[in-house]
């Protein structure tokens, strides 16, 4: 029983800085703004910032400015978008030629089944 425990110890542990799946293999950059040390990653026009620090209870609309300032320092580009939650933020960056262009919308075609006692379930497929 004691090898699983230090097993599942070890593994949460390693998970706290762990990246995003677009972010791995990047070797991330500390920055301290503040109270608020972050580990960030940039990769093209998209960056991450991951809080290291523990703060009491934060919300993203006290960590933001924080996470924008660390993602600005390393990228040298200025944050055209911001995402996430006070743990872990991702950005697009504007470097210079304008924010990055959002994806096109996709149209789906759906088709709900009801399956019975007010459940259902719904099939969607996107349009070409």
């Amino acid at each position: 029983m004691r090898p699983v425990m230090i097993g599942l110890f070890l593994t949460l542990l390693a998970a706290c800085n762990t990246p995003g799946p677009a972010f791995r293999g990047i070797v991330p950059v500390q920055v301290t703004v503040g109270e608020s040390r972050f580990a960030v990653r940039t990769r093209g026009t998209r960056a991450q910032a991951l809080r290291l620090t523990t703060e009491w209870a934060p919300r993203l609309v006290a960590v933001a400015p924080h996470a924008v300032a660390a993602i600005e320092a390393v990228s040298g580009c200025t944050v055209a978008r911001l995402d996430g939650d006070a743990a872990l933020v991702t950005a697009r960056l504007d470097c210079g030629a304008g924010p990055p262009p959002m994806p096109p919308p996709r149209a789906l075609d759906c088709e709900l089944y009801k399956l019975g006692a007010g459940y259902g379930e719904m099939l969607c497929r996107p349009l070409r």
